[in-house]
C-alpha cells in the first residue's frame, strides 16, 4: 500500500541471503497486529546456515520475537537497519514529506534498505532509490553535511540519504567506490573536533602496531582540512558480500545504553567459534580499548562474520579512536568494572577465553600506545588534540 508523498508500506518482506554471490531466499517478515513474526523457508533450513543462532535458529514454522529492545525486530535483520546519521536523515525525509517517522515500521524501513546495507541480507519490495549528485570532491558532501547538520537545511537531504542511507553510527559517513572497492567514508560532526578524522587514522596506525586485526584504511584528500578517514568495507570481498552480525543483534544488547561485559563478548566468541585463536584478537582490542582510552566500545561496536560454509570469526576492529566514553566509563566494563579497568581484570578476563599470552599482548599493546606522539604526527593531529589525549593517556597509565 502507498502512503502519502509516494512512500511505500508493507505488511510483508522477503528475506535474501546473498552471501557467496548467490540470492537465496531465507524467509519472510510479517507484521501483523503490530507483532512481527519470521519464517524460515524450507529450502533454507536444509542449507544449515545458522545466520543468528541465539536468537533466531534453524527451524521450522512461525517465529516470534519475544524482545522489544528492536521494536520487535529480530536482531539480525535490525543489523541491516541505519541508526544514528542515517536514520536521522531517513527520519527528516519523512518530515520533510509530512509524514511523522513512527509512521514507518520496522519492515518499511527494511525495505528502504533493500540491497545496500551492511552484511549479505536483502529485503523486498525494495523502495526506489534516487541516484545521487555528482559531485567533485568530498568537500562538496561535507559541505551538504554542514548545511543540513548547522543551518537545518533539508536541500541536501534526498543526496546524503543515497550516499549514507545503510550507514551506522552517530558520525555522519557515506559509501564511497574507490578503485573498485567500497569504502565507508566519514565526516566530522558539529561536536566533534576539527581534526576527528586524523584522530582515528593516528589510532589506525597504533591499533597495526599493536597488531591488531583491522580493515585497510586511509585519509581521504580535502582541500579544507587535513582529511577525511575511511576503511575498506570488511563485509565486501571482490564485491561479494560476507554475512556480518554484531554482537548486540546476536544477543539483542542494544547498544544505546551500557549493557554488557568483555567477559560475555569472550564466552560469545567461544561458543561461536569455537577458536582461541579469535578469542586471543578479541582479548588484543580489549587491551586496546582500555589502554588507549576507547570507551565507545558498545555492542554494536562487535561484530562477527559468517563464510559460506558457515564457519564464524572475529571481524577486523573497528571505531577505533580516543572516546571518553558515557559518563567517562567504558560502555562495555571489564569484568564489572567500568571507570577504572586496570591489569588485574585483564588478566581475570584472559583466563575466560584462556588466553596463553596474556603479558605478551598486554605488553605489545602498550609499547603501541607510548608512541601515540609518533602517530598522532604522522597523521596530522594537531597540537591541541595531540596534547589533550597524551595527557589522558598518561593519567590512565597511572591507573592502570
Amino acid at each position: 500500500m502507498l502512503k502519502s508523498n509516494g512512500f511505500q508500506s508493507t505488511s510483508l518482506v522477503h528475506v535474501y541471503f546473498m552471501g557467496g554471490g548467490n540470492k537465496r531466499l531465507m524467509g519472510r517478515l510479517l507484521l501483523k497486529d503490530r507483532k512481527i513474526f519470521f519464517e524460515y523457508d524450507a529450502s533454507f533450513i536444509k542449507t544449515g546456515l545458522a545466520l543468528s543462532p541465539f536468537k533466531l535458529p534453524l527451524k521450522q514454522g512461525v517465529i516470534k520475537s519475544d524482545d522489544a529492545v528492536f521494536d520487535g525486530l529480530f536482531g539480525v535483520f535490525n543489523d541491516s537497519l541505519p541508526d544514528g546519521w542515517g536514520r536521522r536523515l531517513l527520519d527528516r525525509k519523512l518530515m520533510k514529506a509530512g509524514l511523522h517517522p513512527t509512521s514507518l515500521s520496522p519492515l518499511d524501513r527494511l525495505c528502504y534498505v533493500g540491497s545496500t546495507g551492511m552484511g549479505a541480507l536483502a529485503y523486498e519490495p525494495e523502495n526506489p532509490k534516487e541516484a545521487p549528485l555528482p559531485h567533485e570532491h568530498l568537500d562538496d558532501i561535507a559541505e551538504e553535511i554542514y548545511q543540513f547538520e548547522e543551518h537545518d537545511n533539508d536541500r541536501f537531504v534526498d543526496d546524503l540519504l543515497t550516499l549514507g542511507a545503510s550507514s551506522t553510527g552517530a558520525r555522519p559517513k557515506i559509501i564511497l567506490r574507490f578503485e573498485n572497492e567500497d569504502w565507508m567514508v566519514k565526516f566530522r560532526s558539529s561536536m566533534d573536533p576539527k581534526d576527528i578524522g586524523n584522530i582515528e587514522y593516528a589510532y589506525h596506525l597504533m591499533a597495526i602496531e599493536a597488531k591488531l586485526n583491522v580493515p585497510e584504511a586511509r585519509l581521504f584528500s580535502s582541500r579544507k582540512t587535513a582529511g577525511y578517514f575511511g576503511t575498506k568495507r570488511f563485509d565486501r570481498v571482490q564485491n561479494t558480500p560476507i554475512h556480518m552480525h554484531t554482537l548486540s543483534g546476536l544477543l539483542h544488547a542494544d547498544h544505546r545504553e551500557p549493557s554488557l561485559d568483555y567477559e560475555t563478548i569472550m564466552k560469545v566468541t567461544l561458543w561461536l567459534t569455537h577458536d582461541r585463536e579469535m578469542c586471543e584478537k578479541q582479548f588484543r582490542a580489549t587491551v586496546f580499548n582500555v589502554l588507549s582510552h576507547n570507551r565507545d566500545d558498545h555492542a554494536k561496536n562487535f561484530s562477527f562474520l559468517m563464510d559460506e560454509k558457515g564457519t564464524w570469526s572475529v571481524s577486523p576492529a573497528y571505531d577505533l579512536t580516543f572516546s571518553l566514553g558515557p559518563g567517562a566509563e567504558h560502555c562495555t566494563t571489564v569484568m564489572g568494572e567500568g571507570r577504572y579497568p586496570n591489569l588485574d581484570h585483564l588478566h581475570q578476563l584472559a583466563v575466560v577465553g584462556n588466553i596463553e599470552r596474556t603479558q605478551t599482548i598486554i605488553d605489545e599493546v602498550s609499547s603501541a600506545v607510548e608512541k601515540w606522539p609518533l602517530f598522532a604526527e604522522q597523521a596530522g593531529v594537531s597540537r591541541a588534540s595531540r596534547n589533550l589525549i597524551q595527557t589522558t593517556l598518561n593519567q590512565l597509565k597511572k591507573n592502570i
